[in-house]
Formats: C-alpha cells, structure tokens, sequence
C-alpha cells in the first residue's frame, strides 16, 4: 500500500474530553448525547479523528485516568447505546474515533485491586506490583514531584507496598503477568469490535516497563506491543495505535519496530523533541532549532509517523530542553511560578501565551501543520480558548468547551455550581468573549481561519506522507522547509520574528511550471522564488509541483 493511502498519515487528530465537550441533560457534565449533538461541527472544523479522553468508570480524580471499569462506559457520560450512536453518527460524517488505552495502572477503586489487598491467594494479587519490604526507590521515579511523594505506598490491608508512577489510588498493572498482558489485548479487542478505529496509549514506556523494587532502569517489555499491533490487526485492518513515549532519542524506534516490518509496533509517536523546539523557537523567534530538529529526527520505519502538536491536555513538558532553554521558555510563556507545573512545564493554553497576538497564534499553527507528521488540535484551541490557574495542576487547561456568550457558555443548562469543572470566567478569554457562536458569525475570526487551513491542508498529502527538508535562507527568525512525495512539492515559509524578511530561495528548489500560492497570512501577489517576502509573523505555503488547481 502506498503511505499516502495509510488514513492516519492525513488525519486531522481533534483531541477532546466528552466531559467537559458537551452537557446534552443539564447536570454539569458533558456526555455522548452531547458530543454526538456537536458532530457536524467537528465536521466542518475540518478535523478527521476524534481522540478521546477516558470514557471509563472512574472516581473522577486524575480526569478520568483511574479507571473502574475498561469494558463500560461512565454511567455520566451516557449508556453503552449513547456510546454506539455517536460511533455511527461519527461514521456518517466520515470521523473515526480513537479512545484511551490506559491499562498502566488502574484505580485502586478497582475489583482486581480490592481483590489483590484482601486475598492474598487472589487471582489478581500478582496482576499488580508489590513488595513485602520498604522499597529502597520508594521516593524516587515521580511523574508530578512537587505533588506526587513517592511511588511505593504500602497497603494495611495487603500487608505489603504496591508500586504507582502516578498517584497512590492508581496502583501499577503488572505487564510481566502473563494473564494482565491477555487482559489488555482482551480489553483493547474490545473497543475495536465497537467501532473504534485505535487507540491513544497513556503512559506507554510505563505499560512496557517490568519493574522491581529497587530497580532504577527496568526492561521494557517491546514484544508485548507486537501482540497488540497483531490483535488490532486481525480485528480490524485499519486499526491504530497513537503512543505517548517521551522518552531519549535513542529509545524512540523501539516503539515503531523493526524497519524491515518483521516487528510493527504502534503506527505514530507523538513528537515532543520537536514540540519542544518548536516552542523554544516560538520563545526566543528565532527558527534555527526547529530546522535542526527537523533535519535530526530518526528516519522512521515505512508505517510508522510523528504526532505533532502545540498544546495537548496536560503541560507544556520542557524537561529535555537545558536549563538555560528551559528558563528562556519560562519567561516568555509562563513567567509567574502558578503558570508552571513539576519544575518542567506551563499549565497554560497557547493563545494566553502567545498575549493572544493574532498574528502569532495563526503563525505557530500554520507551523505545527506544515510539520512532519499528523497534527493534533486540543479542543477549543480553534477559538483561542485560555485557562483557569485557579483550578489545581492540569485541571487549569480542562475547561468545559465555549459555544456561546450566554449561560455557562453554551455547555450545560445546568445551574454553574453543578459543572464538572467551572467555565473560564478571564475578560479577553473566557466564554463571554471567545466562543464559537461569536466566532462562527465573524469571517475574520480565528475559527474562519482554521477552517481554511484545515481545508487547504486536505489538499496537501505531501505534509503528512513526505520528505520534509530545511533549507539554508539568512535570516534566523525565518523557517522555510520543502516537503515532497512522489510527482508533489510544496514550499511552506514561516516568520517566527516580528520583523519581515525577504528571501531567496531560486537555487534550492526544482520547478514543474508555474508556482501556485495556496495559503498565507496575506495576499503577498505572485509568487517571486527569488524575493518571497514575509510579513512580521508571516507565513506562506506554496506549490512547487503536482496537486490539484495548477495552472
């Protein structure tokens, strides 16, 4: 099959949390009647791919992460029929649907884990780890130092400690158990035979990992995600999987598998050395880190793809950027210590970090959308949403969605304190000012904008399945890259300064017939190869060959 032809090269990924997406009943919390009530929106936003957060039991207090149940459906968000309405509304309007696979941890609300403290001959006593004496790396290895006091909590009723990377109520699934690893392939069959289309993979280095106590460096377990990609296989062709894996350079082809094929792993990894650069660059306006990122990343495996994004639903994470890269980010987008999260991120959204410049937000996702790579837009993102920093960690970037300007933004008809999670009330941000009822009736606005984009991007395919290269132009605050597959080029030219700049770029680019210009911050007039101007903050994708509407 040509990589063009593989649908998760293409996909537009629109992440959202039916929580806090759409409230269909008025008690404060959003649901699949609600979600499905929304589709057609989605659908002309221009997105392909609805990823969403954990649907799943839960005592609500990791956002859904600790789960009760993976073969249900949170009685709050609707009934399993709910659930399989909005897959075939989904369906109609040509959306596929990727859920959450957590299956690192459970809650420790959990019958497997109320089983495996109070019986010590349970089944389910070693699908979790545990030692009989105080772990020596008990305070070591937190996901949220700072909030987060250790990763071995000991247990009075089980008589020993169990091991959590996270939170002490999600205790760890044992990945070394054989029955735990049939477990999840069970599980994740499951939700394939229901219609999903694959799955986002929570935590992915940690559900690998065979840990010990006392061992700093666990295995990874990489054969487990072959039998997974397999299970998906044979239940549905198509099926993908999305990993989380912010892991070393070295360590990021494990996930993909052998190049050869003999060993597929998941399809995409989502991109945080380049997300990373990107915002360094976005920081400091200067491109040159984005173009060497670009120019280092690995060559991937014939299936595997990047998962570019801006803002996703938990923090900005620097933590693989130095210090001094770290602190220069800190002071252009999170300066004050509330804005910072775990020593290593920003619990903000992009359009209050950016001062809400308009011109900026359009620039950085024309950028993220011409990477390589499929991109990933959190919702709200399309209106310019901002957050609430009174709300604890990442809760402050989990706001219900902005439809209206009137009660509770459109969300719920619910009473205000019933919310899941209260409306942004800031001036410039909130619901009164930016939503999408204001913005659908404005043609200037942000929402307009992306529809354009997101549309144009369709015509591309080039982004998504090809080469993309940096080229060498002058001026540091500029990013001009080309990017081909087969008879198709596109050139894609990016300010990230505040000053214009003027470009010469006639001997880097091989011609077939006039250029065309399809997309830009302004009318610029007929492409000039020897003198592309760009405007401060400017941005310009044009035609070198191939693609439909050429003269």
């Amino acid at each position: 099959m040509d990589v063009v032809g593989r649908w998760y090269r293409n996909a537009v990924i629109y992440s959202l949390d039916v929580r806090t997406f759409q409230d269909s009943n008025g008690d404060g919390i959003g649901d699949f009647v609600g979600l499905t009530s929304r589709l057609d929106y989605l659908a002309r936003l221009g997105v392909t791919t609805l990823w969403l957060s954990p649907i799943h039991p839960t005592t609500g207090r990791d956002g859904g992460y600790d789960v009760l149940d993976h073969y249900a459906v949170d009685p709050a968000l609707g009934s399993l029929g709910d659930f399989a309405e909005f897959l075939d509304q989904a369906d109609e309007r040509g959306l596929r649907v990727l859920m959450d696979l957590v299956v690192n941890h459970t809650s420790n609300q959990h019958p497997w884990f109320t089983a495996a403290c109070t019986d010590p001959s349970s089944q389910y006593r070693d699908w979790y780890v545990w030692s009989r004496d105080e772990p020596p790396d008990r305070t070591q290895g937190m996901v949220f130092p700072g909030v987060q006091k250790e990763t071995w909590t000991y247990d009075e009723t089980a008589g020993a400690w169990y091991f959590h990377r996270f939170y002490d109520f999600e205790p760890d699934l044992n990945i070394c158990h054989p029955a735990v690893k049939a477990e999840i392939l069970k599980i994740a069959a499951y939700w394939i035979r229901m219609g999903v289309s694959g799955f986002r993979m929570d935590a992915a280095p940690f559900v690998l990992e065979q840990t010990a106590p006392g061992d700093d460096s666990p295995p990874r377990d990489y054969a487990f995600l072959v039998q997974l990609r397999e299970e998906l296989s044979w239940n549905r062709g198509n099926a993908v999987l999305l990993a989380e894996a912010n892991v070393p350079d070295d360590e990021l082809l494990e996930f993909f598998g052998d190049a050869d094929g003999s060993a597929n792993r998941v399809h995409l990894l989502f991109g945080f050395r380049l997300n990373q650069a990107v915002m360094l660059a976005l920081a400091r306006e200067d491109a040159t880190v984005i173009a060497e990122t670009v120019e280092a990343m690995p060559q991937l495996p014939r299936h595997g793809q990047w998962a570019t994004f801006l803002r996703n639903h938990d923090e900005v994470d620097l933590s693989n950027l130095s210090e001094d890269e770290r602190a220069d980010v800190f002071a252009a987008f999170g300066p004050d210590p509330d804005q910072q999260l775990y020593g290593r991120g920003i619990r903000r959204r992009l359009a209050p970090m950016l001062g809400g410049d308009r011109r900026r937000l359009e620039m950085a996702y024309s950028l993220q959308f011409t990477m390589p790579g499929t991109p990933v837009l959190r919702y709200g993102d399309e209106l310019g949403m901002g957050e609430d920093l009174s709300l604890p960690e990442r809760t402050a970037i989990r706001t219900p969605m902005q439809w209206s300007s009137t009660a509770n933004g459109g969300f719920s008809t619910g009473p205000a304190e019933d919310l899941t999670v209260p409306m942004v009330q800031d001036e410039t941000f909130g619901y009164a000012a930016v939503n999408v009822t204001d913005q659908r009736r404005d043609r200037d606005s942000l929402l307009v904008w992306f529809e354009r984009m997101l549309h144009t991007l369709r015509e591309c395919p080039e982004v998504g399945a090809g080469r993309h290269t940096a080229m060498t132009v002058g001026p540091t605050h500029v990013l001009v890259h080309q990017v081909t597959h087969g008879r198709g080029a596109l050139l894609l030219l990016h300010n990230l300064g505040r000053t214009p700049a003027k470009v010469d770029v006639r001997t880097q680019v091989e011609l077939d017939g006039p250029v065309l210009e399809l997309f830009g911050d302004h009318d610029y007039g007929e492409p000039d190869l020897a003198a592309l101007e760009l405007a401060p903050y400017g941005y310009r994708w044009i035609r070198l060959r191939g693609g439909a509407g050429r003269p």
